[in-house]
């Protein structure tokens, strides 16, 4: 029969490893908010930038009407973004929107009322300050999941994530190395 000290010790081993367990648990949890909510703030913005498109559109179709193949392509790229239900999706959705806002702008260049029309100015000012902003969020992002994705991949916390069901998360990555440039504003 094993002494007292044998059992103690054991006893202590235990309460450690739980403790240990409950440490590495509760971290994962809070890099894996701290992931969510900076989706969450990702996703605002992007929200804003969709709101911002239709004013846009609006204000373009005032000066060149006849070039609906453009602001058609503006309108169904916002919408597959808004629909995007994956970060893949949602990456290859943000490049084609990007792709359709350059195409949206270029088409300004070609009408001189529109663009000194303060309200095109203005909108244009707004989406670049969203993009921007967009830009440092998806940066916090993706630092945040390299971190909780760390976590994850490493002994000994793998083996605490892995009895506990946290996965890894996928970057928010843009594969169009055009799309990676913020839409160019020109006043």
């Amino acid at each position: 029969m094993p002494g007292l000290g044998f059992l103690i010790a054991i006893a202590v081993i235990v309460v450690v490893l739980i403790i240990w367990f409950i440490g590495v648990y509760n971290k994962l949890v809070g890099l894996r908010n701290r992931v969510d909510t900076q989706w969450a703030q990702i996703d605002v913005e992007l929200k804003r930038r969709y709101d911002l498109i239709p004013n846009l559109v609006e204000t373009v179709k005032g000066y060149a009407a006849h070039e609906k193949d453009t602001l058609e392509k503006v309108i169904k790229a916002r919408q597959q973004a808004i629909d995007a239900t994956s970060l893949e999706q949602q990456g290859a959705a943000e490049n084609m929107l990007t792709s359709a806002l350059r195409g949206l702008f270029a088409l300004a260049e070609a009408y001189p009322d529109l663009k000194a029309n303060q309200n095109f100015l203005q909108l244009q000012t707004e989406l670049a300050a969203v993009e921007d902003v967009i830009a440092s969020a998806r940066a916090a992002f993706n630092e945040s999941v390299l971190h909780y994705n760390n976590v994850v991949q490493m002994f000994p916390s793998n083996v605490v994530a892995g009895m506990s069901g946290f996965g890894l998360r996928e970057l928010f990555e843009l594969d169009d190395p055009v799309a990676r440039e913020v839409p160019k504003v020109q006043f």
